[in-house]
């Protein structure tokens, strides 16, 4: 005998039942789902590296405080890469009487090589143009606002008359999203005639190169590995994207969370209707055994059965998923201004593999082991169902599913929070269900004959009604988390950045200007002002050890020990931090103190009670470690590593640093602002901030699309659940009818069973969402005060129900129309 012919007779014979059916569809929804996600997630990684290569104005550069070596340009021209050299350096422009500190970028005519140059005509139309000729300089509004000049007029840089060839509105920054001062754009040759470049001078040179993915890596391996010159260092997309690395990183969890929920409601499913089939095949296999084939023979048909099942289903899903994949992205695309990238094919096959190892490890266990099946299973019905006390084939379902969580999150948090929140979700509805069934038994005898009919049925079944309790529960868990957490975890997200975030900072400001400074902005309209004192100091000891002394492990700490330090000081515990050890000291400790944050705790390992010594300018101060604070980076608030209390730290030498919101359209206020506060540094911060709230667009963007997969992933589970019953329930209701039952009395009795079903699942769903969510906003994403929206939660549970009772009663519908006689034959 054939096995794998056999097999395929086998599964053309047995294609019109519901489980292979229910196992292929499981399957191919898995495996979209899981591509879906991971392509779209490659191409949108990808596209956010090509963005960040915009807007550093090439795919790769280098960076250094001297002029760089021509043989680094002719190695990259060699490697077919386009190049352009540029130098950024801050200098200051005259017109007439007027003045204005500039940050200016000189540059070539090939600049930019990744990204838009923006300019606008003295006509007011906007353009896209190359570096500015010889002889020309563009600037920013403000920096025109500042002169009080416009387009067309002249200007003085270095002692060189330039014109004024446009207003610049838009260019690639070499990485910096934000400037101190106002921007010019000027020719190389210019800066270095004038003598702005020459040795002595400030000037960071650069070198930008552009080119086919593996000619820049040829490169940067190049410079890597040597050729980097003292002081130099690259400038590169990834650290583009750690400046908003939180940002990153929720986006790849949200991302990563929807793929694997979605896989898991397909495994779910899988599971089930396995199950189902194995019960099935069971005295096709006992027959088989009775007639002489040997148990690793009927192993071999089961599983190569299955593989024929399985690797077309597979297939098919991955070609799907590819083209749901370049569809969405025909959308998504727009997000990145039309970066082309091209469709990728791995985390397509990755998840064809991770799809069928779902399949394998949810579908075979059960499989594998009808081959036990003896052989006088074929007299005996019972000897069909015996199950050893162990098997290790359990074990392969747990693992499958453990595995899973662990690849597809890639993080060990995020998959030991969600393993645990579904863990528990399990059990509460297991317990749920047995309770129900204690309930049953004591209540059915007095209660209305449809409930009688329904709680009968759930006791009679106690292993599969908790099966199906427990099943439905997962898998309502797993939408919820879907459909009502993340996007109430992306709305918190987007909370944390309102419209009137502070998106300026001014820096540098002095004890007499405070209050007119802060008039000026109340003046211009500016809310959410925030000033702190700011001083400039260096770590000098640990509990009275020099830290010149102590051999760090870390080098990240050696480096932060070096350097200096920005120190500041509050009376009342700043927005966005929170104390995680010890007390806030308040505006008058006895003895100096000073809190930490948890990184730099961690970093030094210090403790409550250890000793600080700081230089401060002229004198010293010995602070204890009084707290230890969890800060929120993302906030986009003042944050410091280090605050001391203000009783002992009030006198030491300190400027202010100020966060302020001001909408767009003020530059001829900053303008005068620039100019009577000449000491003053003014930072905006709009392109980071519109950069973040972009990014969680895509994320939202990316779930809703995941949702609609998980969606029908859950509509499987649900038919799986209840049809895991089909068979007896046809049985007992052919009983039934021989006995007199009507079609109205089956009927409210099977509502009643699956709205029991559906209440137990639709509660267990709503308290594990719950927790999940908040355990994962605050473990995972970070989200200060996330309260999951308990209301839709609770009309989400109240609707399983419904929706449970709606899909059971469809599902018997045939049952009811069939004549009892049918049935009996059937059975």
């Amino acid at each position: 005998m054939n096995v794998f012919r056999l097999a395929l007779r086998t599964l053309r014979r047995e294609w019109h039942l519901v489980e292979l059916r229910t196992l292929a569809a499981s399957l191919v929804l898995a495996v979209i789902a899981l591509g879906v996600v991971a392509t779209l997630s490659t191409r949108i990684e990808r596209g956010i590296l090509a963005s960040a290569a915009e807007l550093i104005g090439g795919d790769l550069g280098v960076s250094a405080p001297a002029p760089l070596p021509e043989p680094m340009l002719r190695s990259a021209r060699a490697d077919g890469l386009a190049a352009t050299r540029g130098a950024s350096f801050r200098s200051v422009a005259f017109v007439g009487e007027r003045s204005q500190l500039l940050d200016v970028l000189a540059t070539d005519g090939v600049y930019p090589l990744r990204g838009t140059l923006e300019v606008r005509g003295a006509d007011g139309r906007d353009r896209t143009a190359r570096g500015p000729a010889r002889g020309e300089v563009f600037l920013d509004h403000r920096a025109m606002v500042g002169l009080g000049i416009q387009v067309g007029q002249t200007i003085q840089i270095g002692g060189r008359d330039l014109h004024v060839a446009a207003e610049l509105v838009r260019q690639p920054d070499g990485g910096e999203l934000f400037a101190l001062a106002p921007r010019a754009l000027m020719n190389l040759d210019d800066a270095s005639e004038a003598g702005l470049l020459s040795l002595g001078s400030r000037a960071r040179h650069r070198l930008l190169v552009a080119g086919p993915p593996a000619a820049v890596a040829t490169w940067r391996a190049r410079v890597e590995s040597g050729a980097l010159p003292q002081g130099g260092e690259l400038i590169t997309p990834e650290k583009m994207q750690e400046r908003m690395r939180t940002a990153f990183d929720r986006a790849s969890a949200f991302l990563r969370l929807t793929a694997l929920l979605s896989a898991l409601l397909a495994g779910v499913a899988i599971a089930l209707a396995s199950a189902r089939y194995a019960r099935r095949k069971a005295a096709e296999v006992a027959l088989l055994r009775a007639l002489g084939t040997p148990r690793r023979r009927v192993a071999a048909l089961l599983v190569t059965t299955l593989a024929a099942l399985a690797l077309p289903a597979a297939a098919l899903g991955m070609a799907i998923a590819l083209g749901l994949a370049q569809g969405a992205w025909y959308f998504a695309r727009q997000l990145f201004d039309n970066i082309p990238t091209t469709l990728p094919l791995g985390p397509a096959f990755a998840a064809a593999a991770m799809g069928l190892a779902v399949l394998a490890g949810f579908a075979l266990p059960p499989l594998v082991r009808l081959a036990e099946v003896p052989p006088v299973a074929v007299f005996r019905e019972s000897m069909q169902r015996r199950v050893r006390r162990f098997d290790v084939l359990y074990l392969v379902p747990l693992v499958t599913a453990i595995a899973l969580v662990w690849v597809q999150s890639d993080s060990a948090k995020l998959a030991g929070i969600l393993a645990a929140s579904l863990a528990g979700v399990a059990v509460v509805a297991a317990l749920l269900s047995a309770l129900l069934l204690v309930i049953a038994r004591r209540v059915a005898p007095g209660a209305h004959p449809a409930l009688r009919l329904g709680l009968a049925a759930l006791a009679r079944r106690r292993g599969l009604s908790l099966v199906q309790a427990t099943a439905l529960s997962l898998g309502l868990c797993a939408l919820l988390l879907l459909a009502v957490i993340a996007p109430s975890l992306l709305d918190g997200w987007r909370r944390e950045l309102p419209v009137d975030t502070p998106n300026w900072f001014a820096l540098n400001l002095q004890d007499d200007q405070r209050d007119e400074f802060a008039r000026s902005l109340e003046h211009m309209g500016a809310t959410r002002t925030n000033m702190m004192p700011l001083a400039v100091g260096k770590l000098t000891a640990i509990n009275g050890k020099p830290i010149d002394s102590i051999a760090f492990a870390d080098g990240e700490a050696k480096d932060s020990a070096d350097r200096q330090l920005r120190l500041s000081w509050s009376a009342e515990l700043p927005p966005s931090n929170q104390v995680v050890e010890g007390r806030w000291p308040g505006p008058s400790p006895e003895r100096a103190e000073v809190s930490v944050d948890t990184s730099w705790r961690d970093r030094f390992h210090l403790k409550l009670g250890d000793t600080l010594s700081f230089e401060v300018g002229e004198g010293t101060l010995d602070a204890r470690v009084g707290s230890v604070r969890q800060v929120d980076w993302s906030s986009f608030r003042v944050n410091f590593f280090l605050l001391l209390d203000p009783a002992h730290a009030g006198e030491l030498p300190h400027t202010w640093l100020t966060s302020f919101y001001l909408p767009r359209g003020h530059a001829d206020e900053l303008a005068k602002i620039s100019r009577e506060y000449g000491n003053l540094s003014l930072i905006d911060v709009d392109a980071l901030l519109d950069r973040v709230r972009e990014i969680v667009d895509r994320v939202g963007s990316a779930v809703r699309w995941v949702l609609g997969f998980s969606l029908l992933a859950g509509a499987l589970v649900l038919a799986a659940a209840l049809a895991a019953s089909a068979q007896e329930r046809r049985k007992e209701a052919a009983l039934l009818r021989t006995l007199g039952a009507t079609r109205a009395q089956l009927r409210a009795a099977a509502a009643c069973e699956f709205a029991l079903l559906g209440w137990v699942a639709g509660l267990t769903a709503a308290l594990g969402a719950t927790g999940a969510g908040l355990w994962l906003g605050k473990a995972v994403f970070r989200i200060e005060h996330f309260v999951p929206p308990l209301w839709p939660l609770v009309g989400a549970a109240a609707l399983a129900a419904l929706v449970v009772m709606a899909i059971g009663l469809f599902g018997t519908r045939r049952v009811l129309r069939t004549s009892p006689m049918a049935l009996l034959r059937e059975g």
